[in-house]
C-alpha cells in the first residue's frame, strides 16, 4: 500500500500536469482547465485551486517563478514545477493508472439502502435516472463527435461514455427485477402509504 501523499487532492495532480507545460498563474491554469473540459473530471473552484497551489508549494512540488503587477491590480505570482513535482506527478499517475481503487460513488451508497424506499417510488426514480443518464450520454457523445482533437485527448470522455452505458444497462436490469422482489420489498413499507 502506498504511503500517504503530501498532497492527496486530485486537483493537485491536475496542477502538476498543467505546470509540466509551462509556469502559470493559478487563474490562468483555471481558465485552461475549464477551456479543456477538465472541470468535467476534476471538481474545483478558484478558492480550492489557490489552496492546492499553496499545498503543492509547501510540499516542494512547485515554486514561485515570478511575481508581477499590472497597474492597480494585485500582484500575480506565476508558479513552476520542481523536479520533485515532476517525479510526484509521474509516480501519482502510475499509481492511479495501475492500481484499481475502491471508490464510493453516491449511487452505490443509495443502492446499499434502497429498501428504505417503496419499490413503486424506486421505479419512478430509476426511470428519472435513466433520462438523466441519457442526457449525460448525449453530452459526452457530442463532445467526442464535435472535438477537433486526437482521440488521446478524449479518452476520459470515452471512459465516461463506457461507464454511463454500463450504468444504463444496470438500471434497466434492476428495473426488470423489481417486480420479482415487490411482494417482500413492499411488505417493509406496509402502513406507510
Amino acid at each position: 500500500m502506498k504511503s500517504k501523499r503530501k498532497v492527496g487532492n486530485l486537483l493537485g495532480l491536475a496542477v502538476l500536469g498543467y505546470l509540466v507545460r509551462e509556469p502559470m498563474h493559478p487563474y490562468e491554469l483555471s481558465r485552461l482547465m475549464r477551456a479543456h473540459g477538465d472541470d468535467r473530471s476534476i471538481k474545483f473552484t478558484h478558492g480550492s485551486l489557490y489552496m492546492v497551489f499553496g499545498q503543492l508549494a509547501k510540499a516542494g512540488f512547485i515554486v514561485e517563478h515570478e511575481t508581477s503587477r499590472e497597474g492597480q491590480r494585485p500582484e500575480r505570482t506565476v508558479y513552476a514545477l520542481t523536479e520533485a513535482g515532476r517525479a510526484e506527478l509521474k509516480d501519482w499517475m502510475r499509481e492511479l493508472v495501475a492500481e484499481p481503487r475502491h471508490e464510493h460513488p453516491h449511487f452505490v451508497a443509495a443502492l446499499s439502502m434502497i429498501a428504505a424506499l417503496h419499490p413503486d417510488e424506486v421505479v419512478a426514480l430509476l426511470r428519472d435516472r435513466l433520462a438523466g443518464l441519457r442526457g449525460q450520454l448525449d453530452e459526452a457523445e457530442a463532445i467526442v463527435a464535435g472535438a477537433d482533437a486526437h482521440p488521446l485527448f478524449l479518452v476520459e470522455e470515452e471512459y465516461r461514455i463506457a461507464l454511463l452505458n454500463a450504468e444504463v444497462a444496470f438500471v434497466r436490469r434492476f428495473l426488470a427485477r423489481i417486480d420479482d422482489w415487490r411482494p417482500l420489498w413492499a411488505g417493509f413499507h406496509e402502513g406507510e402509504r
